[in-house]
């Protein structure tokens, strides 16, 4: 009886060991440089810009991420590093949860600001946000799950980030938001799409 088990024990082991070995060249095949529509693509590049729109995609599909939340991030190889403000701690949790559970990824930074509760700015956030989307020509861009124009509201310093369409947009946007009473300064770090 003791025989048998130990053949089976090694016949496990030497399987183990072969298996350990194909893993092994693969592994180190997988690791060389790559060439990917004629170009040469360092080893991780690939689970990189993967890891990448899979972040993005987590975040703006977070429930509670809205126009007053800005998240942006940087992935550097494997580690994740999260930025941005946000007006509800929760969100903050929420964007490091779902990051950390990415295939992939293994270290998030979560350097988030979470806004100061502050019923003034919540006025302000409030009147921006009908200063800008309520402007014809800015209106359209009010219609998508998450409107592209966030405000960005910090003891009455607004922020505005985003992507907008053309140039007459941000600036129209910029207009609009030093427009509103209250506010102590407008930032316009708003992008213009490429085409």
């Amino acid at each position: 009886m003791q025989k048998s088990a130990t053949k089976a024990g090694a016949l496990v082991l030497g399987l183990a060991l072969a298996t350990g070995v194909g893993f092994a060249k693969k592994h180190k095949q997988d690791t060389a440089n790559r060439v990917v529509n004629g170009n040469v693509v360092q080893p991780g590049a690939i689970g990189q810009d993967r890891i990448s729109r899979e972040v993005r995609h987590e975040l703006v599909t977070l429930p509670y991420y809205g126009v007053f939340d800005n998240l942006a991030y940087r992935v550097d190889g494997s580690t994740v590093t999260l930025v941005g403000q946000v007006t509800r701690p929760t969100l903050k949790d929420d964007a490091e949860k779902v990051v950390r559970n990415i295939e992939g990824v293994t270290r998030v930074n979560n350097q988030i600001q979470v806004l100061p509760l502050s019923p003034m700015d919540d006025q302000i956030r409030l009147a921006e946000y009908r200063a800008i989307y309520s402007q014809v020509g800015l209106d359209r861009y009010a219609l998508q799950a998450v409107p592209p124009i966030h405000i960005i509201v910090n003891n009455g310093h607004v922020t505005l980030v985003g992507v907008v369409a053309t140039q007459a947009d941000k600036d129209m946007a910029n207009v609009r938001a030093n427009g509103v009473p209250g506010v102590f300064s407008v930032e316009n770090d708003l992008q213009v799409e490429n085409h």
